[in-house]
């Protein structure tokens, strides 16, 4: 009798955890109510449920893990790909920053409203690392935005976008009246904010939300660097390294690249080292860059630009004068003038400094920078087109 309710028992207890499993299975999270998730599909194509915005990054960046809020990257997602929020309806962030072209777009100058274009080339969103880690108030020791480095947030950069009127030509009061037209908004805001109170800070910081979860870390370059550091625990210097995973041309751009292009563009991760700098485009500038802002001393200096997914997002330079990698490259080694704000990178002597490069080794150059690019990236449906 007592085997018998031991084995009564035993199966009591079996029967209660498979429910349980069983229970666990079948429970999925829907984040939007029926009527909600209605009014949603009507414009958008979103999955009712939770887009995952946490990333963990390699190894050999320690392994960090950033989190951003679902809920109001998923609003700034919709914010970021939605024409209606520009003066004429033709125009969104999106239009001049695609995700296919890691968030550039493939015109010296982009398109915006009324048959305008923009002033400057469109900067990539996704050549960076990830968005936030790079960006922001230079205060923190954060890059800022712009060509000319003139905005230290998301918002503060969002917020001129809007306004620009070359570009969107909307400032915010107008944002905010065509933001309140639209149903989708009321259920985004009320499923971000619990409210359907809308206001130009939770638009900007929306659009800050979905922009600074950009991440780039998955491409054979950082899949190659990854296993290096596994390997060896030391990133101090990858000159002369073959990497496994790469080619003899490959291998040979890296060490191109490190010894000749680190030192303003960054060596390991593809973050500049340098913020600004006069690269030897012109000897008399048309647009001089920051120094429109902060005087002749930075005239013709622009920022240096981050170079991961850099085979997409030409044409290159503050201008889009460079069609393909191989006139920059060109341009590095024998093209760069001696103006006088020139870089001291880019001297040598007194005069500007050409690197004279053999056909060999620009190929190989170009075949290391085409490692950069990251498909994963490209593809994710969380950086995605939502709209039907």
């Amino acid at each position: 009798m007592k085997n018998l309710n031991c084995l009564l028992a035993f199966l009591m207890v079996l029967f209660f955890f498979s429910s349980c499993k069983k229970d666990k299975i079948d429970i999925s999270y829907e984040r939007y109510t029926a009527e909600d998730y209605a009014v949603l599909s009507q414009s958008l194509n979103i999955e009712n449920d939770l887009e995952d915005y946490t990333f963990v990054f390699p190894k050999y960046y320690q392994s960090r893990s950033l989190s951003f809020d679902s809920d109001l990257a998923t609003l700034g997602r919709v914010i970021f790909y939605d024409k209606n929020l520009s003066d004429d309806r033709t125009i969104s962030c999106a239009s001049c920053h695609k995700q296919e072209l890691a968030f550039a777009d493939d015109k010296a100058f982009s398109d915006g409203v009324s048959n305008r274009v923009t002033s400057r080339n469109s900067l990539a969103l996704g050549s960076v690392f990830n968005f936030a880690e790079y960006y922001g108030d230079a205060a923190s020791g954060r890059i800022p935005f712009f060509w000319d480095n003139r905005a230290n947030t998301v918002q503060e950069q969002a917020r001129q976008t809007f306004a620009n009127e070359q570009e969107m030509n909307m400032p915010m009061h107008k944002v905010l009246e065509r933001v309140n037209e639209n149903d989708y908004y009321r259920v985004l805001f009320k499923e971000t904010f619990g409210d359907s109170d809308f206001t130009e800070d939770r638009v900007l910081d929306a659009v800050s939300e979905f922009v600074n979860s950009m991440s780039s870390y998955r491409s054979k370059y950082d899949e190659e660097l990854d296993k290096h550091y596994v390997a060896t625990y030391n990133l101090n210097n990858i000159v002369g390294v073959d990497f496994a995973g790469f080619t003899s041309a490959e291998n040979l751009g890296k060490d191109l690249y490190v010894s000749n292009c680190g030192n303003c563009h960054g060596e390991i991760n593809g973050f500049p080292a340098e913020v600004k700098a006069n690269n030897g485009l012109d000897m008399v500038y048309e647009d001089q860059g920051i120094g429109e802002i902060s005087g002749s001393g930075n005239n013709g200096v622009f920022k240096v630009p981050t170079l991961r997914n850099i085979a997409l997002t030409g044409p290159f330079m503050h201008d889009g004068r460079f069609a393909t990698l191989e006139e920059v490259v060109d341009h590095y080694s024998n093209g760069v003038q001696n103006h006088p704000n020139l870089s001291s990178q880019l001297k040598q002597g007194g005069q500007a400094k050409a690197f004279n490069f053999t056909q060999g080794e620009k190929d190989a150059l170009i075949s290391f920078l085409n490692t950069f690019t990251d498909e994963v990236m490209l593809a994710d449906v969380k950086y995605s087109d939502p709209f039907k």
